[in-house]
């Protein structure tokens, strides 16, 4: 029996972390997780101490006010380590907490795994000397990552992406059947949202863009739906919304990507899911102040969208900060769903991205690679 501790600390992590659970797993059933994850990775078997909703702290302000939870759980984590003799951590982006915790692991001679890189290439140079010295093995999903550590003296892998495995094993609904299910306008198009996985996301970006939405909704007679992740409770939109008429669904994004008309999305993995389906979508972003005018003194790059980051272009137009506004939302979406010609040129330029993001096996090569690291303990 091997007992491994892995970290996840957002939905995206929960996602990729259960896979990848089940694809080592099924190399080896000897296997013991445990660690923090969401609903999907325990329903892998996880022996959670803590869940993804707990860990949903956004900017440097949220996670200041959140420092004596914080702490709590790396104690508990370490503690977890030490009595069950693990020996090998996985870690799953997330990195305020990840690499922080990192140097603790190393200190107790643990091997650290990093799955799905932190964006380093976008924060600059000093994180880069932390992962070096915390990090045992880096396993990327994109190519152009894997380039970046290499060059930087990093041990590092690329597996692949692991959305592509989940669209390959995942079955769409029928249109008709996806409409009926949801109780949706079959004679109005759909207006996606995804204002984000956590509550604070939401709560900065709703309010502008449910407003801008039902303007739209209105003009082009379509129907408003919001994505909502498993960890954030429905209630919560309702307080941010105002009394804008509008639908929430759960469970079924990848149809929402298939069969909606235009997408507003939080900046984010969803990007990269809405360019997989070919969905016309516009990006916006907001945080805390202090947290943004931080973030733009280290950030290295000129988008923010993994989307465009991916393509190495600008592809998606982005609204950023103070740019999120009523207006500005409306008048973007708007020049789409006005002009078919410039609208199908967006679609037509999202397979760049599509193509990059590159061909299904990654879960089961990056489970591969942990595997071999765990046997060289």
């Amino acid at each position: 029996m091997t007992n491994i501790l892995i970290i996840a600390g957002e939905a995206s992590g929960d996602l990729h972390g259960e896979k990848l659970m089940r694809e080592i797993n099924a190399l080896d059933n000897s296997i013991t997780f445990f660690g923090i994850g969401g609903d999907k990775m325990k329903s892998a078997g996880l022996i959670s101490f803590y869940s993804v909703s707990e860990m949903a702290f956004l900017g440097f302000w949220e996670v200041v006010k959140h420092l004596p939870f914080i702490r709590k759980v790396k104690k508990e984590l370490i503690s977890a380590v030490i009595e069950n003799n693990i020996k090998t951590v996985i870690l799953i982006d997330y990195p305020g907490f990840n690499l922080n915790i990192a140097k603790k692991f190393k200190s107790l001679g643990v091997k650290v795994i990093y799955y799905i890189s932190p964006q380093l290439w976008a924060w600059g140079q000093k994180r880069v000397e932390k992962v070096r010295t915390l990090v045992d093995k880096m396993i990327v999903i994109f190519e152009f990552e894997k380039e970046f550590y290499k060059k930087h003296g990093i041990e590092v892998e690329f597996s692949g992406h692991p959305l592509i495995d989940r669209l390959e094993e995942y079955t769409l609904l029928s249109k008709k059947d996806f409409i009926s299910k949801n109780n949706l306008d079959a004679s109005k198009e759909i207006l996606l949202l995804l204002p984000g996985s956590r509550k604070q996301e939401i709560s900065r970006i709703l309010p502008d863009v449910i407003k801008a939405a039902e303007k739209i909704a209105n003009e082009f007679n379509m129907q408003i739906v919001v994505a909502n992740p498993d960890n954030i409770d429905r209630e919560s939109y309702s307080q941010f919304a105002g009394d804008v008429n509008f639908k929430i669904i759960s469970g079924y994004n990848y149809e929402l990507f298939s069969y909606s008309k235009f997408g507003i999305i939080k900046s984010g993995t969803s990007t990269i899911e809405a360019s997989i389906f070919l969905l016309p979508f516009i990006v916006v972003y907001k945080t805390s102040g202090i947290t943004y005018t931080i973030g733009k003194s280290l950030i290295k790059l000129d988008n923010i969208a993994m989307a465009n980051i991916i393509a190495g272009e600008n592809i998606v137009e982005e609204l950023i900060q103070n740019d999120v506004s009523e207006d500005n939302v409306y008048n973007v979406v708007k020049k789409y769903l006005d002009n078919n010609r410039i609208y199908e040129e967006l679609k037509d330029r999202l397979k760049i991205v599509k193509e990059k993001v590159g061909i299904a096996g990654g879960s089961k090569k990056a489970a591969q690679i942990i595997l071999q690291e765990i046997n060289e303990n």
